[in-house]
């Protein structure tokens, strides 16, 4: 089960109201992120300190 069923599904507020982005949903132990135009579709699921590690990135 992906995080986000048991979590939530997050949009960033800087997406666009257009449908291009996508959702987060944190918790347990990581992350998973799908398209939000395709929310049936894959989902990536990544433990917590991979998780982190890309944010970190993103902020440097």
């Amino acid at each position: 089960m992906a995080v986000g069923e048991q979590y939530g599904w997050r949009k960033s507020s800087y997406s666009n109201h257009q449908g291009a982005c996508v959702e987060v949903a944190l918790g347990g132990a990581g992350a998973s992120v799908r398209d939000s135009k395709e929310p049936a579709s894959a989902v990536l699921t990544v433990d917590s300190r991979k998780w982190t590690a890309f944010v970190h990135r993103l902020k440097d």
